[in-house]
């Protein structure tokens, strides 16, 4: 086993925290407070080149690996959850679907925007019935002629208002009394399609969280992604690529609040003595850094299965959900130790942890994902 970083992802992983230092984490605290998305910082990442990070060079990608992507992940949510989620739903959920499964026509299309930057990557599958149970879309998506006639409601999609398209799943049939479920590109500016953003919610407050209402939407067949009756499984390919950016997401917020309870502990004085220099604080401040370094190395591992080739689901729905859960329990932790300041907007941990709820939840629950581990070992 090698556990260093190749020379590439340390010179990614030195670039990025330096820009996240310098460029994301000032304005965090404002963007939370006012829901205002990064755009700007998107922007800078383009310019970057980051935008495209582990698609192929061909299609303005940079061609780099999983553990790459994930490096980057971290070191945005370290400095700031919103940017951190932005970012790897553009690539995971947005970029992914149409690079694992689009043609060369659409990747041509559609993948080039997304690595440039020009369009923010998007994923249309969760619906107000059909969460957990994305077996239960309702979307439907009729073929007349050569077109799909697509109706019906999205929720809690990510980066929507920044895509100039996204894939989304609909049925398409229905086979041996079961509904066949696709996936299809939609360009957002399709007369009948709308975009709602207006949820009021408790952390992540400044990424871009939206409904999506499909009314009569027109798109050709050929925006039909990969092959019709194939979106469930699509989508489950998806999800176990995604599960890693939360992985890596879930590392960075614990990180930023463990460095924010550390710097705490040794400059806050009580009773004569510094928090650090007692012992229950150092003992807090000790099963934190152990925590996440344990989640690191299982995220890690699940992206290099992935670039591997080699079957990674069970790595990811661990790496994704021990990571989530630490990471809520090292932002409660961190806010401990802050005693009554960590209650506070301006010391950020408060902001941390609850950003960190959302990992526990999103693409796949903690629930769900002990069920793929246990369907993974063998149970069933």
């Amino acid at each position: 086993m090698n556990f260093d970083l190749s020379s590439e992802q340390a010179m990614i992983r030195k670039t990025i925290r330096e820009f996240a230092q310098e460029k994301v984490a000032p304005g965090a605290v404002e963007r939370d407070r006012d829901k205002r998305f990064p755009i700007e910082i998107m922007r800078q990442l383009a310019d970057l080149g980051v935008m495209g990070l582990p698609f192929p060079e061909e299609y303005g990608g940079a061609g780099a690996d999983t553990i790459s992507f994930a490096i980057v992940t971290e070191e945005l949510s370290r400095a700031c959850g919103s940017t951190g989620i932005s970012y790897s739903a553009h690539i995971s959920l947005g970029g992914a679907p149409i690079n694992m499964f689009g043609t060369e026509a659409q990747k041509r299309d559609y993948l080039i925007p997304i690595c440039s930057g020009e369009s923010l990557g998007a994923f249309g599958l969760t619906e107000p019935n059909a969460g957990s149970d994305a077996g239960g879309t309702k979307t439907t998506a009729v073929l007349e002629g050569n077109e799909y006639v697509i109706n019906g409601n999205k929720c809690f999609i990510t980066n929507a208002s920044f895509a100039n398209h996204l894939a989304l799943t609909a049925v398409t049939g229905e086979k041996n009394g079961k509904k066949e479920i696709s996936a299809i590109i939609v360009p957002t500016d399709t007369k009948g399609f709308s975009i709602i953003d207006q949820y009021e919610k408790m952390g992540l407050n400044a990424s871009n969280t939206t409904e999506l209402v499909l009314e009569d939407v027109r798109v050709d067949r050929k925006n039909l992604l990969g092959i019709e009756g194939e979106g469930f499984k699509q989508f489950l390919q998806t999800l176990d690529g995604g599960r890693i950016g939360i992985g890596a997401m879930a590392v960075g917020i614990a990180q930023g609040a463990f460095d924010k309870a550390l710097q705490y502990a040794k400059q806050r004085s009580q009773f004569g003595k510094t928090l650090a220099q007692f012992q229950i604080t150092q003992f807090k401040i000790a099963d934190m850094a152990m925590k996440i370094e344990l989640a690191r190395n299982m995220v890690y591992k699940a992206a290099w299965l992935k670039d591997q080739g080699r079957p990674f689901a069970r790595e990811a729905s661990m790496c994704k959900l021990y990571a989530s859960e630490i990471c809520m329990e090292i932002t409660s932790e961190a806010v401990q130790i802050h005693g009554g300041n960590g209650y506070m907007r301006e010391y950020e941990v408060e902001r941390m942890m609850r950003d960190a709820k959302l990992l526990e939840i999103g693409e796949g629950t903690s629930e769900v994902q002990r069920m793929v581990i246990a369907r993974e070992v063998g149970c069933y």
